[in-house]
């Protein structure tokens, strides 16, 4: 798993979002599904190469909004937490 900062960029600014996890690296050019449920387009992935941080995160993935029309944001009537989540152990 890979820990990671997730940077948005929008205009001139670059806010903070939060640190998630990746399985597999993204890279440039990919769009993601943040946690807010919406679609983020890649721009640019930063790795430290050496670097050990104590909280983990040793990557920034700067990202924008995806345009409402692109294609991502069309899930297709798919319900990510009923379709995609596997069932919780009770």
């Amino acid at each position: 798993m890979y820990k990671v900062m997730v940077m948005l960029h929008e205009g001139d600014d670059y806010i903070r979002m939060n640190k998630v996890y990746f399985e597999t690296m993204p890279v440039a050019g990919q769009y993601i599904i943040h946690s807010d449920g919406l679609a983020y387009y890649v721009e640019e992935v930063t790795m430290f190469a050496g670097y050990v941080s104590s909280k983990g995160a040793t990557t920034i993935l700067v990202v924008h909004p995806a345009s409402k029309d692109e294609a991502v944001n069309q899930l297709y009537g798919i319900d990510i937490e009923r379709d995609l989540d596997d069932p919780e152990e009770e």
